[in-house]
């Protein structure tokens, strides 16, 4: 039930983008007021939780894992970074966690779920850094809870799935940080593949604005469609084919997979008739939304060496 209000609060509030602004600060409001924390009884019985493991300095660089109760040796990793207009959100919201945790802990994987700093503390670029020091941390220390640091795939949504495309698009970020190369990118409706013909719509409500600024010039650097690079990571590219404010995130994904395959990289679109918060949440139910989610991931496991 608290999933359900949660992502009709998300939903009232992606369609009111351009409403005054005391209106859009009251639906927020409301939605943080809302939001709760995925607990333990949320989870198949036997699942274990470390909470708040630390990556980096400040409180926000920290991740919880979440290990399945017939956890094997070797288990793949399923990393998941929130949403939130780059300047909220939370690792354990229902759901961030919900859905997708107890689907993939049921099938033997390690789930993690990250946080990284927000805007103001940190733009876009320095939130992908925080996510590639993520990555890197989880890798290094996955032996310790039966997982195998090479087989993991990235996810995000929303802001998110912005993140984890441009770190895809630039894995030497993620080679920088010290992290092995991920098996592939899963991203979950972002809006901003394209930063710079996002930024050059007619109406562009604000939040992008805090997160990308004013600098035309900047733009292209925070961009997975500027920054896309011949050794990029395979990627799902999953839109909501019902949204097109302020542009249409299947739009978008179609063009990015486009650029991707003049460069011989494997992308994937995967368009649903979902809400943007649906999306999100949903993943993880018994659907063929889920399957084809889950068919993507069990084949970039595949193709893991050893």
């Amino acid at each position: 039930m608290r999933d359900l209000i949660t992502t009709s609060l998300v939903c009232l509030l992606l369609a009111t983008t351009s409403a005054p602004g005391h209106a859009q600060q009251g639906l927020r409001e409301r939605l943080e007021q809302r939001r709760a924390t995925t607990t333990i009884s949320d989870l198949p019985a036997g699942t274990t939780v470390l909470r708040d493991l630390g990556y980096g300095p400040t409180a926000a660089q920290r991740y919880d894992v979440y290990r399945p109760a017939q956890a094997k040796p070797g288990a793949p990793i399923l990393l998941m970074v929130h949403g939130g207009g780059w300047r909220r959100g939370d690792k354990a919201s229902p759901g961030v966690v919900g859905n997708k945790a107890a689907y993939w802990l049921n099938q033997g994987f390690v789930f993690v779920s990250v946080n990284n700093r927000l805007v103001p503390e940190a733009g876009p670029l320095e939130q992908a850094r925080d996510v590639a020091a993520a990555v890197a941390s989880v890798q290094h220390h996955a032996a310790q809870w039966g997982a195998d640091p090479r087989q993991l795939i990235l996810m995000g949504h929303s802001a998110g799935a912005h993140l984890v495309a441009l770190l895809g698009s630039q894995p030497q970020w993620l080679s920088q940080a010290g992290a092995y190369r991920p098996l592939g990118v899963v991203s979950l409706d972002s809006g901003a593949l394209d930063v710079p013909a996002l930024m050059g719509q007619p109406r562009v409500p604000s939040f992008y604005f805090d997160a990308f600024g004013h600098d035309a010039a900047g733009w292209a650097t925070a961009s997975p469609q500027q920054q896309l690079a011949g050794d990029a990571l395979p990627m799902l590219l999953v839109c909501s084919s019902t949204r097109h404010f302020p542009t249409s995130p299947c739009d978008e994904a179609n063009k990015f997979a486009a650029h991707a395959r003049v460069l011989g990289v494997p992308m994937q679109t995967l368009p649903e008739a979902m809400a943007h918060g649906e999306i999100n949440s949903q993943l993880g139910l018994p659907t063929a939304y889920t399957r084809a989610v889950a068919d993507w991931i069990a084949q970039r496991l595949m193709h893991v060496s050893h």
